[in-house]
Protein backbone atom coordinates (compact mmCIF):
# COMPACT_ATOMS: atom_id res chain seq x y z
CA UNK A 1 0.00 0.00 0.00
CA UNK A 2 2.86 1.93 0.78
CA UNK A 3 4.49 1.39 -2.28
CA UNK A 4 1.33 2.52 -4.53
CA UNK A 5 0.79 5.81 -2.43
CA UNK A 6 4.75 6.76 -2.82
CA UNK A 7 4.03 6.09 -6.77
CA UNK A 8 1.73 8.15 -6.90
CA UNK A 9 2.99 11.36 -4.89
CA UNK A 10 5.93 10.81 -7.00
CA UNK A 11 4.01 10.97 -10.38
CA UNK A 12 1.90 13.87 -8.51
CA UNK A 13 5.21 15.93 -7.59
CA UNK A 14 6.60 15.48 -11.05
CA UNK A 15 3.55 17.63 -12.76
CA UNK A 16 2.89 20.45 -10.31
CA UNK A 17 5.04 22.65 -8.99
CA UNK A 18 4.67 25.31 -6.88
CA UNK A 19 4.73 28.40 -9.19
CA UNK A 20 7.84 31.32 -8.21
CA UNK A 21 5.85 34.53 -8.66
CA UNK A 22 6.97 37.32 -7.01
CA UNK A 23 5.61 41.39 -6.72
CA UNK A 24 6.54 43.25 -9.51
CA UNK A 25 6.83 40.50 -12.40
CA UNK A 26 4.92 40.72 -15.74
CA UNK A 27 2.42 37.80 -16.36
CA UNK A 28 -0.19 36.77 -18.87
CA UNK A 29 -3.66 36.23 -17.81
CA UNK A 30 -5.69 33.42 -19.84
CA UNK A 31 -9.41 34.97 -21.17
CA UNK A 32 -11.09 31.55 -20.84
CA UNK A 33 -13.19 32.68 -17.92
CA UNK A 34 -13.60 36.07 -19.75
CA UNK A 35 -17.35 36.76 -21.06
CA UNK A 36 -17.08 40.16 -22.63
CA UNK A 37 -14.30 39.82 -24.62
CA UNK A 38 -15.76 40.91 -28.50
CA UNK A 39 -15.96 38.45 -30.89
CA UNK A 40 -15.69 34.71 -31.25
CA UNK A 41 -13.80 32.78 -29.26
CA UNK A 42 -11.59 30.72 -31.25
CA UNK A 43 -9.84 34.20 -33.09
CA UNK A 44 -9.19 36.16 -29.51
CA UNK A 45 -5.90 35.69 -27.61
CA UNK A 46 -5.42 32.91 -25.13
CA UNK A 47 -3.80 35.35 -22.64
CA UNK A 48 -3.60 38.77 -22.36
CA UNK A 49 -1.34 41.30 -20.73
CA UNK A 50 1.75 41.74 -20.01
CA UNK A 51 0.34 42.90 -16.47
CA UNK A 52 2.39 43.55 -12.93
CA UNK A 53 1.67 41.19 -10.00
CA UNK A 54 0.63 43.64 -7.32
CA UNK A 55 0.29 41.38 -4.32
CA UNK A 56 0.79 37.81 -3.66
CA UNK A 57 -2.34 35.77 -1.80
CA UNK A 58 -0.43 32.70 -0.48
CA UNK A 59 0.97 30.44 -2.96
CA UNK A 60 -2.28 30.03 -5.50
CA UNK A 61 -3.40 33.49 -6.30
CA UNK A 62 -2.13 37.07 -7.45
CA UNK A 63 -3.47 40.01 -7.95
CA UNK A 64 -2.34 41.98 -10.69
CA UNK A 65 -3.06 45.59 -11.97
CA UNK A 66 -5.53 45.52 -14.94
CA UNK A 67 -5.65 47.97 -17.63
CA UNK A 68 -7.84 48.77 -20.61
CA UNK A 69 -10.79 47.01 -21.28
CA UNK A 70 -10.10 44.48 -18.50
CA UNK A 71 -9.82 47.45 -15.87
CA UNK A 72 -13.28 46.90 -14.74
CA UNK A 73 -12.29 42.72 -14.11
CA UNK A 74 -11.63 41.84 -10.31
CA UNK A 75 -7.63 42.01 -10.61
CA UNK A 76 -7.07 38.61 -8.46
CA UNK A 77 -6.33 35.31 -10.00
CA UNK A 78 -5.71 31.96 -9.33
CA UNK A 79 -2.08 30.81 -10.42
CA UNK A 80 -3.61 28.56 -13.02
CA UNK A 81 -4.97 31.05 -14.84
CA UNK A 82 -1.42 32.88 -14.93
CA UNK A 83 1.83 31.87 -16.76
CA UNK A 84 4.83 34.19 -17.14
CA UNK A 85 5.47 37.24 -19.36
CA UNK A 86 8.47 36.38 -21.75
CA UNK A 87 8.98 39.12 -24.19
CA UNK A 88 9.83 37.96 -27.67
CA UNK A 89 13.43 37.96 -29.51
CA UNK A 90 13.94 39.93 -32.64
CA UNK A 91 15.74 36.32 -33.88
CA UNK A 92 12.03 34.77 -33.50
CA UNK A 93 9.93 37.47 -35.35
CA UNK A 94 12.52 39.51 -37.33
CA UNK A 95 9.68 41.63 -39.34
CA UNK A 96 8.06 42.48 -36.38
CA UNK A 97 8.37 45.95 -35.23
CA UNK A 98 8.60 45.58 -31.24
CA UNK A 99 6.67 48.42 -29.22
CA UNK A 100 8.25 49.65 -26.09
CA UNK A 101 6.47 48.22 -22.63
CA UNK A 102 6.35 50.85 -20.27
CA UNK A 103 5.03 49.91 -16.73
CA UNK A 104 5.30 52.47 -13.98
CA UNK A 105 6.99 50.77 -10.55
CA UNK A 106 4.44 49.92 -8.01
CA UNK A 107 5.12 52.40 -5.68
CA UNK A 108 5.29 55.70 -8.02
CA UNK A 109 1.93 54.41 -9.12
CA UNK A 110 -1.49 56.08 -7.63
CA UNK A 111 -4.45 53.93 -7.56
CA UNK A 112 -7.31 56.30 -7.41
CA UNK A 113 -9.75 54.22 -9.40
CA UNK A 114 -12.98 54.43 -7.32
CA UNK A 115 -14.47 51.36 -5.53
CA UNK A 116 -18.14 52.56 -5.15
CA UNK A 117 -20.71 55.16 -4.34
CA UNK A 118 -21.29 55.93 -1.20
CA UNK A 119 -24.03 58.72 -0.50
CA UNK A 120 -25.34 61.48 -3.32
CA UNK A 121 -26.61 64.81 -2.56
CA UNK A 122 -27.75 67.82 -4.55
CA UNK A 123 -26.45 70.92 -3.59
CA UNK A 124 -29.22 73.98 -1.87
CA UNK A 125 -30.17 76.21 -4.73
CA UNK A 126 -28.19 74.49 -7.47
CA UNK A 127 -29.60 72.13 -9.95
CA UNK A 128 -26.00 69.76 -9.09
CA UNK A 129 -25.30 66.79 -7.55
CA UNK A 130 -22.23 65.52 -5.37
CA UNK A 131 -21.21 61.95 -4.95
CA UNK A 132 -19.55 60.85 -2.08
CA UNK A 133 -16.95 57.95 -3.42
CA UNK A 134 -14.59 55.50 -2.20
CA UNK A 135 -11.41 54.51 -4.39
CA UNK A 136 -10.23 50.62 -4.66
CA UNK A 137 -6.75 51.95 -2.65
CA UNK A 138 -7.06 51.99 1.09
CA UNK A 139 -4.67 55.00 1.44
CA UNK A 140 -7.26 57.21 -0.11
CA UNK A 141 -10.11 59.12 2.24
CA UNK A 142 -13.88 59.12 0.75
CA UNK A 143 -13.95 62.32 -0.87
CA UNK A 144 -16.98 64.19 -2.41
CA UNK A 145 -17.02 65.00 -6.30
CA UNK A 146 -19.20 66.95 -8.46
CA UNK A 147 -21.00 65.78 -11.56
Amino acid sequence: MNETFDYAKQKWDKSHKVPDFKEGDLVLVSTSNFNNIKGPKKLNDSYVGPFVIVALHGSNAVQVELSGELENKHSSFPVSLIKPYQPAGKELFPVRNPTALTVPPVEQREDKRIRKFIKQQRLRGKNQRQYLVRYRNPVHEDEWLAE
